[in-house]
């Protein structure tokens, strides 16, 4: 099921919205008539799918050399440590 709702009904029902998500309903809170966020549950597996990555991350130099990625760099990576 889906619903929308305006930006006063969700502040007022907010709590409500969110068991709503939670229950799987799809939740749209409009501005002025038109859909501008969808609420939606937090996918909470992506760190595991991302730690699966490691040792097989490479990186293309700008010669088109690839060299291999670290574990060590992978986990700055996985850390929000870019380079």
């Amino acid at each position: 099921m889906s619903m929308q709702v305006n930006l006063k009904e969700a502040r007022d029902r907010l709590s409500q919205l969110v068991q709503a998500v939670e229950d799987g309903e799809q939740v749209t809170i409009c501005k002025n008539g038109k859909p501008v966020v969808d609420l939606v549950p937090v996918q909470e597996d992506k760190k595991a799918n991302l730690e699966k990555l490691k040792g097989l991350i490479t990186v293309v130099d700008p010669d088109g050399n690839r060299k291999p990625r670290t574990n060590e760099e992978v986990e700055a990576w996985l850390k929000g440590e870019f380079e």
